[in-house]
């Protein structure tokens, strides 16, 4: 799959969101990277020569977010492209990876950890 399909992957997992939860996205940026960098795996403990990552969610999770919160950068969530097309080789994995990948950290933004997000099947 080239990065433009790609694209178009994430932006339709993206606009099937429900809207009780979509809403709560304003000030969430998704972007489509490349790569992880080396550096950003071990700042999370894993080894680049071995490990990667599909997506990444990086921000303030509602939960967590008092009263005073406002003013804040956008909440960052990204996808990796080159992870996903290496370990998913036709469209439709790729695809259901992506879709998989994109709730997986919107749960996060909602405040889940990996645990309670396995156990919902993402």
């Amino acid at each position: 799959m080239d990065r433009a399909e790609f694209e178009d992957t994430v932006r339709e997992a993206l606009d099937d969101l429900p809207e009780e939860f979509a809403r709560y996205l304003d000030n969430v940026q998704v972007v489509i990277e490349d790569e992880p960098s080396p550096a950003l795996l071990r700042s999370l403990g894993m080894n680049p020569r071995r490990e990667t990552l599909f997506g990444l969610y990086q921000g303030v999770p509602l939960h967590l977010r008092g009263g005073a919160f406002g003013g804040a950068l956008p909440d960052k969530i990204s996808i990796f492209y080159r992870p996903i097309v290496r370990a998913f080789t036709s469209p439709e994995r790729i695809r259901r990876q992506v879709r998989r990948t994109v709730i997986h950290e919107i749960a996060h933004f909602f405040g889940l950890d990996d645990s309670a997000i396995r156990k919902l099947g993402y």
